[in-house]
């Protein structure tokens, strides 16, 4: 049998304990990535401007002081020695001139109040307001920002008002314009609508007319044989036939009607007049019928005619 350790831990124990180590580390993770970092923000220093500190000098007017002079005797030299030297050049005398001594003055103080040209100022520091600050500068910019995109606004504005008034009138011009041009339309149609009913009313005049005169035509028009002009006259001769019931000399007188159309043939024969011989009567009408008129006209328009001829004939 092999021997037991009794100072190792348990298995049960050790995974126990490693269980407990990696949970706490997965929590100190966990409460890592939760904590959030606090982020520095550096705040840029703020610069004061320098405050100008203009100093007022005071003007203080006062009595010119008195300046004392005290007169000074001047010092005598004393007189020199006889003594038994030689002869020498006396030497010039420098002229001791009186020294002045001057006392300061001590200021004097009017007791009389100030006068209108006398005034006691006093100095007080004169302190300039500050300049602008950064913000103050940043609420002028936007300030003017401001204005100057309002402008901006109310210029594109007025410049869209602008294009809006141009393209009403546009439009405007434009409809007066169709409106005209279809005035002008419907009056060249009513013209035109008006024309054709003239051209129409005229036309059917014109028919009318031609008609009245076509009828007017086909009624007949009684002319004489002087007012007749023959194509081509007929070949009147004197029957054989009608030869027995003549004596040789003797003249005959047929009248006959002739019905002339508008080209000038000859429709219709009648017997206005017999000669008193039969045969000679039909010999006549049959005759006749071999001619052509001229057509006969009336106010320029080609007629029908009634032409009423007489003929004669002689017996041979």
């Amino acid at each position: 049998m092999g021997s037991i350790s009794f100072n190792m831990p348990s298995v049960k124990l050790t995974s126990t304990v490693m269980g407990c180590v990696v949970a706490l580390h997965l929590l100190t993770a966990i409460a890592l990535v939760m904590v959030k970092t606090p982020v520095i923000t550096i705040k840029p220093l703020e610069i004061t401007p320098p405050i100008e500190i203009q100093l007022v000098s005071e003007v203080t007017t006062i009595a010119e002081p008195v300046t004392a002079v005290a007169e000074v005797e001047p010092i005598k030299a004393p007189k020199p020695q006889s003594v038994s030297v030689p002869e020498a050049k006396p030497e010039p005398k420098k002229a001791v001139q009186p020294v002045v001594r001057k006392e300061k003055p001590k200021p004097q103080v009017d007791t009389k109040p100030p006068t209108a040209t006398t005034k006691i100022v006093e100095s007080k520091p004169v302190i300039k307001q500050p300049i602008k600050s950064q913000e103050s500068d940043a609420a002028a910019q936007a300030s003017a920002l401001a204005a100057d995109n309002e402008r901006k606004i109310l210029a594109a504005q007025s410049e869209k008002a602008t294009q809006q008034a141009h393209a009403k009138a546009m439009r405007e011009a434009q409809a007066a314009a169709d409106a005209k041009a279809k005035a002008d339309r419907e009056a060249q149609a009513e013209a035109d609508a008006k024309a054709a009913r003239e051209a129409a009313q005229a036309a059917a005049r014109e028919k009318a007319n031609q008609q009245a005169a076509a009828a007017a035509s086909n009624t007949p028009v009684n002319f004489t044989a002087t007012n007749a002009n023959w194509a081509s006259a007929p070949s009147f001769s004197f029957p054989a036939r009608a030869r027995r019931a003549a004596k040789s000399g003797e003249t005959f007188r047929v009248v006959l009607i002739l019905q002339v159309n508008k080209q000038g043939g000859i429709d219709n024969v009648s017997l206005a007049q017999s000669s008193g011989n039969a045969a000679l009567d039909r010999e006549a009408q049959q005759q006749v019928r071999s001619g052509k008129f001229k057509p006969f006209t009336k106010n320029g328009v080609s007629v029908v005619g009634n032409v009423t001829l007489p003929i004669s004939y002689a017996v041979p």
